[in-house]
């Protein structure tokens, strides 16, 4: 065998070895992950290619089990179960994590991100991955930012293109001080309450209308009970890939990096998706009957807001100064 046969057999034989031990150091686990949407929703998506993710890169010995359609619980009832270990992860929209850790809350100020791009350097960057890290005060770990996407109002009654026809709305909101007090600004009557509870409220008419992105409207079919839908792009949502420090800190330092890989993979994925299926969601919408209005006066609906920066600014120390000096 000359010189370069033995080299690349001995370089070979130790590739071979690593993989061997590196498979060795990743646990053999099953690891149930929840979400609150349905199996047509980006968050569905999301899990479904992490899942993928998670089986190849560590060659089946980690199994991810997706529980959707609420299953497992309500957003809230998703994140206590993680903190006490009934729950192992999930795909939760970031308004709920804020219950648990405030200054969560901060991505979630309105108007706040110009685009998904500005967003995604802010979540990806130093103040995300701080965030993120700090869950752990909370018995949670955060391990990347899929998202939810910018937000836009719908309703059952009449279309809205300025704040002042939003008086007297019943418009769901998320269970959120922030988002609460958004609404209210903007002049609606401001319902807080869970998602699976808003879907009856909707087709019961006990609420006239809620605020997601398009493709949540899409994927739920809200047309069917809500006829009119405002692009305000409000507010931006991330959702978080969210595990339990329980089942985390069972894991090795290996599994644990695949796992924050995939994840982070995955929400880039469902990030790059859901750019390139609203403009097809809209058109179905439109078709379907939907009224949309594109040319709502934003610059009233910012303005109406103004006093949500006063009330909420400060409560999140410096993050949000520290997230507009990165926006500059």
């Amino acid at each position: 065998m000359n010189a370069f046969l033995k080299v690349a057999a001995v370089a070979a034989t130790a590739l071979s070895a690593s993989t061997v031990s590196l498979a060795a150091e990743i646990d053999t686990v099953t690891l149930r992950l929840a979400h609150v949407v349905n199996e047509q929703d980006a968050y569905h998506t999301a899990a479904v290619k992490f899942q993928e993710l998670v089986t190849e890169r560590s060659e089946g010995a980690i199994t991810i089990e997706i529980f959707p359609n609420a299953t497992l619980g309500d957003e809230r009832t998703l994140l206590e179960g993680m903190q006490i270990g009934t729950v192992d992860m999930g795909v939760i929209t970031n308004g709920p994590v804020a219950n648990f850790l405030e200054d969560m809350a901060v991505f979630e100020l309105p108007f706040l991100f110009p685009s998904p791009e500005a967003a995604y350097g802010v979540l990806d960057g130093e103040i995300g991955q701080e965030l993120l890290d700090r869950l752990s005060e909370v018995n949670l770990k955060g391990l990347a930012y899929a998202e939810r996407g910018f937000r836009n109002l719908t309703n059952s009654e009449r279309a809205v293109t300025t704040p002042a026809d939003l008086d007297g709305l019943r418009v769901r909101v998320m269970e959120n001080p922030v988002y609460i007090d958004t609404f209210r600004e903007l002049g609606a009557d401001a319902i807080p309450m869970a998602w699976t509870e808003a879907l009856t409220a909707m087709q019961q008419g006990t609420i006239d209308g809620q605020e997601n992105p398009v493709g949540v409207v899409y994927a739920f079919k809200l047309n069917e009970t809500q006829t009119n839908m405002t692009m305000t792009r409000h507010t931006y949502a991330p959702a978080l890939f969210v595990m339990g420090m329980p089942k985390w800190n069972q894991l090795s330092e290996e599994t644990q990096a695949l796992i924050t890989e995939a994840a982070q993979d995955a929400a880039e994925y469902e990030r790059a998706l859901n750019a390139e299926l609203e403009g097809e969601q809209l058109q179905s919408l439109k078709d379907a009957g939907m009224t949309i209005v594109e040319d709502a006066d934003l610059a009233a609906f910012s303005a109406a807001v103004q006093p949500v920066y006063e009330k909420y600014g400060a409560k999140f120390g410096d993050y949000l100064p520290r997230i507009q000096d990165a926006l500059k």
